[in-house]
Parts: C-alpha cells; structure tokens; sequence
C-alpha cells in the first residue's frame, strides 16, 4: 500500500505540472456550464417543464472531465511512458502492470471527481440548480460512467505501442462518443438507426441514466445501460492488464 501510494503522489504532481487535466477535465466542463448558465440561465428546459435547462444538461457537462480523462488523457500518458522507455525501468522494479494501471485510473478519477464538485458549487450558486430526483441514483450512475469510460482509456493505453498510435485510437474514440453520447448532440434529436448505434456507446448508457436520476424520471430499463457499461468496464480492465506492454 505505500508503494502504491508513494508511486500515486509522485505521477500526480507530474501530472498536475503538465497542466492538460487541469485545462480539459476541470476547465473546459465549467466553460461550457458556464456558457450555458449566460445564455439559458434558469429557463425551463421546455415549456411547463419543472426543470430548468441546466438542469437537464448538468449531468451531460460531467461527462467532459470523464470523456477527457478516460479517451484522450488515460491512454497517451501511459502510451508517452511506453514510448520514453519510462515503462521498460518500471519493469524492473517490483511493481505490477495491475498497480501502475491502478495509480493513473485513481489520478484520472480524482480529476473527475474534482470536476463534478466544481460544476456543482458553481451551478448551485449561480442558477440555483437542485438536484431532483435520487442524489445514490445520480452518483451511482455517474460512478459506472466514469469507470466503464477509464477502463476503455486503460486498454487502449496498454496495447497502443506508442504516442501516436494511441492518439489516433484515442481520437477515432473521444469525437464520435463526445458528439454522438447525448454530450453535444441531443439523443433524442438523432435518427432511429443512429440512436440504435450509439446506444452502444457507455457515454450513451451513462447519459440517460444521469439525466433520468438527476431530474427524477423514472428509468424503464434499468438493467440494460448497467449491463452494458458493467461489461465493458470488466472485460477491458481484465484485457488491459492481460495485455499490458512494457515496451
């Protein structure tokens, strides 16, 4: 255990003196609320609705600090490892791939952990956003989002044999799920067969639940998205660390 938390403290502070988490995961989501809290303030999401726009779209902003974190940041910071020969001296110490994986997969979650108190604050303070429907609904299925999404990173990560390699895969993974999961453009905008796609998608799955468990409207299939996601996040942990590359 102290091991694992002298090798957490010491890529943490590089980390943070790197400056992209803070800037992708922590910055751009309270742009965005931020920009969305000038324009819409406290409107109804539609007419008559009980909830406010913000309210509607809160859970949809986490899911950047998420999106950043697990599909553009997990992946190249451990690929750059692997590509500075960084991994190939780890590997002759007595850590195992399970706790290098394990020290990035809590630094990303602390990033996203950080981002979804600062909207919160934010969003309460400024445009009275409440929570209301199931606050272990909400967290809860924010939790798995984040998980199914960093374990998605954490495979890439471990197979990607360099930087660019891993920006690539990170890329065709980060845009199609950032605007096709409901986190730019509406799900219930798109067309049938595209709604079927991207349902696939653990940013989809984990939307829906978000939003449903943030307004208080009841979820009619629960167990699909939790399914789903939960699926993902085993068999893609389980692979990352099955097929972890050293160099």
């Amino acid at each position: 255990m102290k091991r694992f938390l002298r090798l957490l403290k010491i890529e943490f502070s590089l980390n943070i003196r790197d400056m992209n988490m803070t800037i992708f995961a922590i910055i751009m989501p309270l742009v965005v609320l931020l920009i969305l809290g000038f324009i819409y303030g406290g409107k109804p999401a539609f007419p008559d609705a009980p909830y406010t726009f913000l309210e509607q779209s809160f859970g949809a902003v986490s899911v950047i600090a998420i999106c950043a974190g697990g599909l553009m940041g997990l992946p190249i910071v451990i690929a750059v490892y692997r590509e500075k020969k960084i991994l190939k001296r780890f590997k002759v110490t007595p850590i195992h791939p399970a706790m290098l994986l394990g020290v990035e997969l809590v630094i990303y979650v602390l990033y996203c952990i950080i981002s979804i108190i600062t909207l919160a604050i934010i969003a309460s303070l400024f445009w009275k956003v409440t929570l209301q429907g199931s606050f272990w609904g909400f967290l809860g299925s924010w939790f798995l989002t984040m998980i199914s999404t960093l374990s998605i990173g954490l495979l890439v990560g471990g197979l990607a044999s360099n930087t660019k390699q891993a920006s690539i895969i990170a890329s065709l993974l980060y845009f199609p799920m950032l605007i096709f999961s409901g986190t730019t453009l509406p799900f219930e905008v798109m067309p049938p067969l595209l709604q079927k796609i991207v349902s696939f998608f653990p940013l989809t799955q984990g939307i829906q639940l978000m939003k449903n468990s943030f307004l208080g409207i009841e979820n009619t299939n629960l167990w699909l998205p939790i399914t789903i996601m939960s699926i993902i996040t085993v068999v893609c942990s389980i692979l990352s660390i099955r097929f972890f590359k050293w160099e």
